[in-house]
């Protein structure tokens, strides 16, 4: 994969056919090293949703965490972006609107409609949408192979077998169908990013501009929602809330946004997205370690089969 090099590169590198310098072995590490961070994070992050929304409502936890978010970015780098048009904050705003915003609201209004099974299996096809967008507005990816679809059927039968570990799949199509427009939401967040890496800004900054309009977004939702206002803000006080809150906000979205985004730009939208496969992996992991829940045949056989996918969707022609 390859990196967008518009005020990225260096003068003299050398560039492939679509104009774009190739990505060293160590970053390209360094950018499966960071999706798995992201990953481990927010596969662990259903614990601390579950803690708080027994005092806050699913908007009001989606506002405070990417508030905190954003401060902690802005704290860590205080410069302002430079060289901005209104494309690029088109751009922005189109992130934020989607990634921050609608693909978090689309997912906590689908878990109230339809099982966490269903929208834990749906969400997965966002890698899908991603890799199909990708080869339809990205110019230089690479081209999907055999092995990313037989990788896709193999993670999915897998997250299948992890999210209903046993349970009938229950169809309740308004449900289903909001947990479907959101993963291609965020594969439409994972195509958006892929363009803002191009611009050659620092990930910091590129992330703390598209929680600014993340958050725009989520105003008009927060103020006509049932939240609680300054009644909910009491609860901060709270050492169990406000920790399971900078938890959110400072790891699963300040550190996680970056780290994702860094990823994106050097792995590219597809590679990067398919390690959304590991979140149901992540979350049995935790369950068992944290929660002391059992671990059945299903899930361990739908363990396998997900990192099996991982591998094959990973692997790149000779």
């Amino acid at each position: 994969m390859y990196e967008e090099t518009t005020g990225a590169g260096y003068a003299g590198e050398k560039k492939n056919s679509c104009g774009q310098t190739p990505v060293s072995p160590k970053e390209t590490a360094a950018g499966h090293l960071a999706a798995l961070l992201t990953i481990f994070i927010w596969g662990t992050t259903f614990i601390s949703t579950k803690v708080l929304l027994v005092d806050f409502q699913p908007v009001e936890i989606l506002f405070f965490r990417f508030l905190l978010g954003s401060l902690a970015l802005l704290i860590v780098c205080p410069r302002r972006m430079e060289h901005t048009s209104l494309k690029r904050e088109l751009t922005f705003a189109a992130a934020g609107f989607c990634g921050v915003c609608l693909y978090y609201l689309l997912e906590n209004v689908a878990l109230t409609l339809t099982s966490a099974s269903n929208v834990g299996v749906i969400i997965s096809v966002s890698p899908f949408f991603t890799a199909l967008l990708s080869r339809l507005f990205l110019k230089g990816e690479e081209r999907l192979t055999a092995g990313f679809f037989a990788g896709f059927a193999a993670a999915m039968a897998g997250i299948a077998l992890i999210s209903l570990n046993g349970s009938a799949l229950q169809l309740n199509p308004d449900g289903d169908l909001l947990a479907l427009l959101a993963a291609f939401v965020w594969a439409i967040y994972s195509i958006l990013t892929r363009k803002i890496s191009g611009y050659g800004c620092s990930v910091i900054l590129t992330t703390r501009r598209t929680f600014f309009y993340g958050l725009l977004f989520m105003l008009p939702v927060l103020l006509f929602s049932d939240s609680q206002g300054l009644a909910a803000a009491n609860h901060l006080a709270e050492p169990v809330c406000l920790l399971n809150l900078l938890f959110l906000g400072l790891g699963a979205s300040a550190l996680c946004f970056v780290t994702w985004n860094f990823s994106v730009r050097i792995l590219g939208a597809v590679q990067t997205c398919v390690y959304i496969y590991m979140v149901p992996v992540i979350t049995i992991a935790a369950s068992v370690l944290i929660l002391k829940e059992p671990v059945t045949w299903m899930s361990a056989a739908g363990t396998l089969l997900t990192l099996a996918g991982l591998f094959l969707s990973q692997r790149r022609k000779a």
